[in-house]
Order: C-alpha cells, then structure tokens, then sequence
C-alpha cells in the first residue's frame, strides 16, 4: 500500500510541475503578444507623410516599414560577411582591386626603371 501512494505522490508531482511550467509558458507568451500588440497599435497610430505631405495609409505603412527593415537586413548581412572574411582571411573584392591597382603601378615603374637601364647600357 506505501509503495502505491508513493507512485501517485511521484505522479502527482510530476504532474504538478508539468502544469507549473505550462502555466509559466502561457504567462510568458501573454507577456509577449501583449507588447506585440502594445507596439502594434503604436506603429499603426503614428502619423507617416510620404513625398506629396499626404497621410500614408496603414499598408503604405507597412511597406514602407518593410523597405526600411530590408535595408537595414542588407547592412547587418554585408557587415557579417565583412567580419567573416576577415575572420576566415578571404580576400574581398575591394581589397583585390586595391592589389591590382598597386600591381599595375608597380608594372610601370619597373618598365621606367627598364626603359632608364637600357639608355644607361646604350650611353656606355
């Protein structure tokens, strides 16, 4: 009989918690929709003029909020890949300009330095 109510104590228990952190959970998803909602109705309440000085509407909005957020995605990618090619060592295209640039100027000078030896070989 002890061995018994010690399984339904440990059940119960368990139980217990299970619907402990199911209770956190759900207070914890509230909490968020209740800013998702909070900040949703502030953006949706501000007052945006486009080009014209006209009112945008709420999908004029949205789009243009879309824009925005694409631009800045674009930045924080470009920025990643940036780190990552100078963490992985990976010459970027710009730094491969720059070593052609400076091949190129070197190619000339070494022709004007050919060009000075070979009027200085034909004088002597």
């Amino acid at each position: 009989m002890k061995t018994k109510t010690l399984l339904e104590l440990l059940t119960l228990s368990a139980s217990l918690y299970h619907l402990a952190k199911d209770t956190q959970l759900v207070d914890r998803i509230s909490k968020l929709s209740e800013s998702s909602i909070n900040s949703i109705n502030a953006f949706s309440s501000e007052t945006m003029i486009d080009e014209d000085g006209n009112e945008m509407e709420l999908l004029d909005k949205l789009y243009h909020k879309a824009g925005e957020m694409r631009d800045e995605l674009e930045q924080k990618v470009e920025e990643l890949v940036r780190t990552f090619y100078i963490k992985i060592n990976v010459a970027h295209l710009d730094e491969i300009k720059g070593l052609n640039e400076k091949l190129e100027k070197a190619d000339s000078a070494i022709a004007l330095l050919e060009a000075r030896l070979n009027k200085l070989e034909l004088s002597n």
